[in-house]
C-alpha cells in the first residue's frame, strides 16, 4: 500500500495516464457530469472531501500549464474565488455554460464533496521537463 501522497487507486491510476494538454475538472457535487470523461468521485458526505483538499493535494501531483473557471464564482463563493486566483494568477474566467461545455473534452473528473457554488475549476497539465 501507497504510503504518501494520493491513496485512491482510481484516481491515482487516472493521475498516471494524463499527458500533456489533457485537462482535469475538479468540480463541487452539483455539477453536471458529461459522458465521456472518467469520472473519480471522491464525495463522501456534504463537503468531504473539500474542493481545496482534492485541488491541494492534484497539484501536489500535477505540473498544471493553465486553469479555467466561471466568473460567477467571485460573485457567489468568495473563498474560492480567493482560493484560484491565489494558486493561478493567470486564471481564464468564462461563463459557467462554456465551462460545463468545456468539461466535455475533459480527460478526468474529479468529484468533491463540495457543497458550495461554482467551486470548479478545469486545470490543463503540463510537462515537468
Amino acid at each position: 500500500m501507497k504510503r504518501t501522497g494520493i491513496l485512491n487507486r482510481h484516481l491515482s491510476g487516472a493521475l498516471a495516464e494524463l499527458g500533456h494538454g489533457h485537462g482535469v475538472l475538479i468540480c463541487d457535487a452539483g455539477m453536471p457530469i458529461p459522458v465521456g470523461p472518467r469520472v473519480v468521485d471522491l464525495a463522501f458526505r456534504a463537503g468531504v472531501p473539500s474542493f481545496a483538499e482534492v485541488l491541494d493535494g492534484l497539484l501536489d501531483e500535477l505540473v498544471i500549464e493553465g486553469a479555467t473557471a466561471a466568473h460567477e464564482v467571485g460573485g457567489a463563493n468568495p473563498e474560492t474565488a480567493a482560493l484560484l486566483q491565489a494558486r493561478f494568477p493567470a486564471l481564464e474566467l468564462v461563463s459557467h455554460e462554456q465551462l460545463k461545455a468545456l468539461s466535455a473534452d475533459a480527460r478526468l473528473i474529479v468529484r468533491t464533496g463540495e457543497a458550495r457554488p461554482y467551486a470548479n475549476v478545469l486545470l490543463r497539465c503540463g510537462v515537468f521537463f
